[in-house]
């Protein structure tokens, strides 16, 4: 079986590629702060922000193909920690790139639908990016910086993802879920729009990418919506208490990130190539049965 190296493997998206990948992969997955075993997987404790570190994980592992999902992506925690997310987000990316570049092994990077500005949705591959966050700012660097080191990159936009919790990491629908259940109000965005997926369905996007993608590809969902209309359907499908779902707006709530309105993605690229998420019922229903 080939090798193939994950980054940030205990993430919310790096731990559900790690289980989707397995039976055609041999994974070698990184973690930095939250150790993990994950049985069929062998976890490496990596900084990839000290270049020799991931020099040296290159030459041991020799992986033929490199899925990197590492990052800090809380755009709050970006925006009050600029040098400490600059350095994973941007500079350990760029170099990753270029050392799949010297080892001419495909490469695919997740991006986020956050590089844009939310005025001009939906958005495709070509249009031109515009962040008004710094986490949307490092993201767009990244991109650059990759597909100039080593153009062959798949850089896969992500949209808003959510799913089932994994050991080391939620996804936003849990908090959701305990706090209707708990019958306490839960105040979510009318004026936030996106196109969100599941972890599983992002993971086999990705996986996609990697095979058939070189330059950037939009990985969103077939449904454009505001957290408010998910909500609703979170509510029905988990037959979660109504009363406490109350609608806001993004104004209504102090950030230190700035959020653009609407980075729908126009994904008819990746459709093409064979990319098919599921409805947004027939997702939430699957966690339900899982």
């Amino acid at each position: 079986m080939k090798k193939l190296l994950i980054t940030g493997a205990s993430g919310f998206l790096g731990w559900h590629l790690c289980q989707l990948a397995k039976p055609e992969w041999e994974i070698y997955g990184t973690y930095l702060s939250h150790p993990l075993e994950i049985p069929g997987i062998k976890t490496l404790k990596a900084n990839l922000t000290n270049f020799q570190e991931l020099k040296r994980i290159f030459n041991d592992v020799k992986p033929e193909a490199v899925i990197h999902t590492a990052a800090h992506s809380q755009p709050n925690f970006c925006q009050t920690n600029p040098k400490e997310s600059h350095a994973i987000n941007v500079i350990a990316s760029c170099n990753i790139a270029g050392l799949c570049a010297d080892n001419s092994i495909p490469c695919a990077f997740t991006s986020t639908d956050l590089v844009f500005d939310g005025l001009n949705a939906p958005y495709q591959e070509i249009d031109a990016v515009c962040p008004v966050n710094l986490y949307g700012e490092q993201k767009a660097i990244a991109e650059a910086g990759m597909l100039e080191r080593y153009p062959l990159t798949a850089v896969c936009r992500m949209p808003l993802m959510f799913g089932a919790a994994t050991p080391t990491a939620k996804s936003f629908i849990q908090p959701f879920i305990q706090t209707l259940q708990a019958e306490k109000e839960l105040n979510l965005f009318i004026d936030e729009f996106r196109t969100p997926v599941s972890g599983t369905t992002a993971a086999k996007g990705l996986l996609l990418a990697l095979e058939k993608v070189n330059g950037i590809i939009h990985l969103g969902g077939k449904e454009r919506l505001s957290r408010y209309d998910f909500g609703k359907i979170l509510v029905e499908v988990f037959q979660l208490p109504t009363t406490k779902l109350k609608s806001c707006r993004q104004e209504d709530v102090k950030m230190a990130a700035p959020r653009p309105a609407d980075v729908s993605l126009d994904s008819s690229k990746a459709f093409a190539l064979g990319y098919q998420p599921l409805s947004l019922k027939e997702e939430l229903q699957n966690l339900i049965n899982s």
